[in-house]
């Protein structure tokens, strides 16, 4: 279900049955010059779509704006943008605030941007992260006051919640939309053959290698690219995102 599409008594059923709610967390930023701009969050979108075919999930609209840093290129008349984390922690905060008020606790992001990093964390998945903790924190300090978890019987259970991957800190999950298994049998690179076919298989219309620029070193191994890698790419993220999920 597209979120902006659903009714309220809809929202409601899906509260109840704890299903999904999954986010694609993007960056616009160059991706030399056959590639569109959108990369980052266009693979993910595309595959929150297809998956939606496969399992229930509530797909919010989304984010696009996020810290793509100009450390491949500036922006003037090639389009990337970088917002500050700054100021993404605090849209951040705002969005998990409202979603933890909804009603919702099996929130999903995934990004694609920079996940290789994902153990030390990069600015745009760190601002939301750190959101993510924040939120959960001031929302039970809200419903329950200080002392919730040292004073509260139920907090007794927290450790094996924890194990479990039950416990409120797993509300919001902000995850690599590839995971380390899935990296390793398709190694991220930018532009390159690995980004290139992942965006044959999740959004071919961003992709014009009538546009190819050997000048870019990141992309020189780009024409490697073909629908072959893509599939099997393709359907492992798939199965691996559907598993992830139905935990």
């Amino acid at each position: 279900m597209r979120y902006e599409y659903m009714f309220p008594d809809q929202i409601r059923k899906s509260i109840d049955e704890n299903t999904p709610v999954v986010m694609a967390l993007g960056v616009i930023e160059y991706h030399a010059e056959h590639l569109c701009t959108g990369v980052d969050t266009l693979v993910v979108q595309g595959a929150l779509e297809m998956l939606e075919k496969e399992m229930d999930v509530i797909i919010l609209p989304p984010f696009w704006f996020g810290a793509g840093s100009y450390a491949v290129s500036g922006p003037e008349r090639k389009g990337g943008m970088n917002i500050d984390s700054g100021v993404l922690n605090t849209f951040a905060r705002q969005l998990f605030y409202n979603l933890l008020r909804i009603g919702f606790r099996n929130i999903n992001l995934f990004y694609h941007h920079q996940s290789e990093n994902f153990a030390s964390g990069m600015p745009n998945d760190l601002a939301f992260r750190l959101a993510a903790k924040q939120e959960i924190f001031a929302f039970l300090d809200r419903e329950k006051g200080d002392g919730w978890w040292g004073e509260d019987k139920a907090s007794a259970n927290y450790y094996a919640e924890h194990d479990a991957g039950t416990d409120p800190f797993s509300w919001i999950r902000i995850e690599p939309f590839m995971s380390a298994e899935a990296q390793a049998q398709w190694p991220i690179d930018h532009a390159g053959e690995q980004e290139t076919s992942l965006m044959m298989a999740f959004a071919p219309e961003g992709v014009d290698m009538k546009r190819f620029d050997d000048k870019y070193w990141y992309a020189r191994h780009a024409p490697k690219a073909n629908m072959e890698y893509a599939n099997k790419a393709k359907a492992f993220i798939l199965a691996d995102l559907k598993k992830r999920l139905s935990k």
